[in-house]
């Protein structure tokens, strides 16, 4: 069974998490992996990618279908927010070729991909979260909101957009610069990544909160595991109320000083933080093709290492120019894994 990552970019690490998932099942296969771009470091530590067109663009599921399929592709793996609607519209389709995509249902996918959607839909479900407004509600009624605050775009990821606000006139002039921010509260005491991975069933098989320590470009580099179990509880409640969740997915709260959860975030894919889980002993990876072959997984797995900390560090792969300046299209085969410096899953 060969697996594809999607829009690899950076995610060195789950490409690693991925390997031990097959090795762990004792299944034999490699991961590959697809991108937009040729200079994505990712690709250069698969067992073989391809460039392909961007998430957005009409023929980017046609390109990725006809790959999947001809290189024996068991399962497709998305890894950001732009390119899920995409998969989950399509899951249908590469299921009949007998391809599964690790991918929650439209509905969870639109849930998580919009924050004004994510608020309504926690508020209606009765989970605990922030105050939030639109910033054209908040500018209709300044006074009533206290500053700062968080602005961002309710359509963002990976941090893009996100600013603090120190008054109703900084709300003024970041509207000028893009229309669809929208204005949260400032969550009191610390930021908690909850990895959760939902079975077939729709039940959370495991949770896994992690303390956000130090964050680039949206992904935590400094952390720690942490068994709280008022989260794991909440979040696994989360999860299991989602409509029609699937595999890997992670919550993102704040818990205040008196101990009070706040929910800002749902994002149904693996989180950039999820080989920190992985490494603790939630393999996640490992459930999911365990799934994809009918073989039974646990009902519950809370055994993983509390207290383990990840910090990451920067490195580098080598390779001549050309590889990176190849026109779209490029196929790189294993000969090129030659020039690659040998990596660990705890590296990226």
């Amino acid at each position: 069974m060969n697996i594809l990552l999607s829009s690899a970019g950076r995610r060195v690490g789950l490409i690693g998490c991925l390997r031990d998932g097959l090795r762990l099942a004792g299944l034999p296969g490699d991961v590959y992996a697809v991108d937009r771009a040729c200079a994505a470091p990712a690709i250069h530590l698969s067992g073989i990618s391809w460039q392909v067109p961007g998430c957005l663009e009409e023929s980017f599921i046609a390109s990725v279908f006809e790959l999947a399929r001809d290189h024996d592709v068991g399962l497709i793996v998305p890894t950001i927010d732009t390119e899920l609607p995409a998969y989950a519209e399509a899951a249908p389709q590469f299921r009949g070729a007998g391809i599964a995509v690790a991918i929650s249902d439209p509905l969870t996918i639109a849930i998580g991909g919009d924050k004004r959607l994510t608020h309504t839909w926690l508020i209606d479900n009765g989970f605990p979260t922030v105050r939030q407004a639109s910033a054209e509600q908040v500018l209709a009624q300044p006074e009533a909101w206290h500053f700062p605050a968080i602005a961002k775009p309710y359509g963002g990821s990976a941090s893009s957009g996100v600013r603090r606000i120190g008054s109703a006139a900084q709300l003024r002039a970041a509207m000028e610069e893009r229309d669809d921010l929208i204005v949260q509260e400032i969550a009191a005491g610390d930021e908690y990544t909850v990895n959760v991975y939902v079975d077939r069933n729709g039940r959370c098989v495991c949770a896994v909160p992690h303390r956000r320590l130090e964050v680039r470009a949206g992904e935590v580099s400094k952390g720690y595991t942490v068994k709280n179990r008022r989260m794991m509880r909440l979040a696994a409640a989360v999860a299991e109320a989602l409509p029609g969740a699937w595999g890997p997915l992670n919550i993102q709260m704040f818990q205040a000083p008196d101990g009070s959860l706040r929910i800002i975030e749902i994002n149904p894919r693996f989180g950039g933080g999820y080989p920190l889980a992985h490494e603790a002993g939630a393999h996640f990876t490992k459930w999911l093709v365990q799934e994809i072959h009918g073989a039974a997984i646990p009902e519950s797995a809370d055994d993983w290492q509390d207290d383990l900390a990840m910090l990451r560090f920067d490195d580098a792969v080598y390779l001549p120019g050309a590889m990176i300046r190849g026109a779209a299209g490029f196929r790189l085969s294993k000969d090129a894994s030659a020039l690659q410096r040998s990596y660990t899953h705890g590296t990226t």
